[in-house]
């Protein structure tokens, strides 16, 4: 188990009143967020010998119900899981969890500690994917909107999806999205939305609908074997 702690250091600008007399005062004052975040980080078979080469890396965000509490929630859905029960991958996998049992991810402070975990482990730069579930899923499109120069790959499960997220991520990234048709909790139409201004704009998308299925659609899409093929076929490319 890892533990991680953010200092993200802003700018706020206060607009001050006075109640004596109507005035517009500008200020600025300094402020610093702390955040700690507990993490798994998986190493591929090999990365230890192979010390010429570097690897791939997938950033992994979970869905609410793993929020707070012990680090091993962590492993209950997607890749972590899999982990558990012996599955190999080709990548590293930073699995961090978000210690707010009803907050919204920290996103600011997840891109730090992927920084900080690319700079200090043999990671391809080119080829650093994102996924996550659930309000995972959601935070996974804010990162890639925030992030636009960072990941190679996307793909979200079932995540809510702002549609004007789609005029601001990278049309060179590739992206890859699934929804349950039976979905009480984030409504399928949520993805069929994104998915389809995406489209209208040019970018190329693969969309997943599991008939039949409701929130869980991660149990799903994680055992797809050709996501993950489909990740390793992916490189950033930043050439017009």
């Amino acid at each position: 188990m890892n533990r991680y702690r953010i200092i993200i250091p802003a700018m706020l600008i206060l607009l001050q009143g006075c109640a004596a007399q109507s005035q517009l005062i500008s200020d600025v004052e300094e402020t610093v967020t702390y955040e700690t975040l507990e993490y798994y980080l998986y190493y591929p078979k090999g990365y230890e010998e192979d010390e010429a080469t570097n690897y791939p890396l997938l950033l992994f965000l979970h869905g609410g119900g793993e929020s707070g509490g012990e680090l091993s929630m962590v492993k209950t859905n997607g890749p972590p899981k899999l982990i558990a029960r012996g599955k190999e991958f080709p990548f590293l996998i930073l699995a961090p969890q978000n210690p707010h049992a009803r907050q919204w991810w920290n996103t600011r402070a997840v891109k730090q500690l992927l920084d900080t975990v690319v700079a200090n482990n043999r990671v391809d730069t080119n080829r650093v994917y994102l996924t996550g579930l659930s309000r995972g899923g959601g935070a996974a499109w804010e990162m890639a909107v925030q992030y636009p120069d960072t990941f190679a790959a996307l793909a979200v499960v079932c995540g809510m999806a702002p549609v004007p997220y789609a005029s601001w991520i990278n049309k060179k990234m590739g992206i890859w999205v699934f929804h349950g048709t039976e979905d009480q909790s984030i409504p399928i139409t949520e993805s069929e939305s994104m998915v389809r201004r995406l489209r209208e704009m040019g970018y190329d998308v693969r969309f997943t609908r599991y008939e039949g299925v409701g929130h869980n659609a991660w149990e799903r899409a994680y055992s797809e074997e050709e996501l993950y093929d489909w990740l390793m076929e992916q490189e950033f490319n930043n050439s017009h």
